[in-house]
């Protein structure tokens, strides 16, 4: 990430000043035992859920044949997808920009007795050689957050081979026209799906202390195309009758009606 705060553009660059990127490491340490705390229980020790709607890796099996294969998780969290591909037989890494967080995977290693490798860096400087994973993949973590997108999306391309394959789920753009309410406000629109303004939150002196990026679907695919990527799949999970939690603002009432998630399926060439 880079320094100060802004709009994001059609390339899926952000313009004019940005948050800085320690800022968001800040705002991630300082939230992961609440994040932990809260949402735990829906994510597991162990296991790949791609969103709120509870769309479980195990059964979409869009990574595809992950066993034998090197696998980089990006924003990992407590790496509780890592951790479940350790599991299915492959050799996974997660990487965080939060210590707190990989801290918590700590915790889950000792508690599941399965241990993966979490490394903290930022998306947008990977410290691994070019070429060293078969698979990326990325559960809401990293993508939303970083100001340059492109930036990041370049990171992924270089440390995966040829034909490696790479999947990542975002909150749906649609969502951004919406109030991020769970109830029946929440169901109107209230502002435009072009307004590229980020989401930002600042402290007592004015300073922006968090930030996320909204990008349309049109700025997702040509992002990927401008790094290399061929977009293979986009998938929207609907949301399951028998899904009735409540995540920030996605809950059953809005689900039943508007997409929460997407998820690219992505080849590098």
């Amino acid at each position: 990430m880079t320094e100060g705060s802004g709009s994001t553009g059609p390339s899926g660059h952000a313009h004019g000043p940005r948050v800085p990127g320690a800022a968001n490491r800040r705002w991630w340490d300082d939230n992961a035992d609440g994040y932990q705390h809260e949402h735990g229980e829906f994510l597991r020790d162990t296991g790949f859920v791609w969103g709120p709607e509870g769309l479980d890796e195990a059964d979409a099996g869009l990574l595809g044949d992950i066993r034998g294969l090197r696998v980089l998780e990006v924003g990992c969290g407590a790496a509780q997808c890592a951790r479940w591909l350790r599991t299915a037989g492959a050799h996974p890494v997660g990487v965080d920009v939060s210590f707190r967080q990989a801290q918590h995977a700590r915790r889950l290693d000792e508690v599941t007795g399965v241990t993966v490798p979490v490394i903290t860096a930022d998306a947008s400087a990977l410290p691994f050689a070019d070429a060293a994973f078969d698979v990326a993949c990325s559960a809401y973590g990293a993508l939303p957050f970083v100001a340059d997108l492109n930036a990041a999306l370049r990171e992924v391309a270089r440390v995966l081979r040829e034909r490696g394959r790479w999947v990542f789920s975002v909150s749906h753009p649609v969502r951004w026209a919406f109030p991020d309410d769970p109830g029946p406000a929440g169901l109107v629109a209230d502002r435009s799906y072009f307004d590229r303004t980020p989401y930002v939150e600042t402290d007592s002196s004015g300073r922006w202390v968090y930030a996320e990026y909204h990008r349309t679907l049109g700025d997702w695919v040509r992002a990927l195309t401008a790094t290399g990527f061929v977009v293979r799949d986009l998938v929207e999970p609907a949301w399951p009758a028998d899904n009735t939690n409540v995540w920030g603002g996605w809950s059953p009432l809005r689900g039943r009606l508007l997409p929460g998630t997407a998820i690219f399926v992505c080849q590098r060439p």
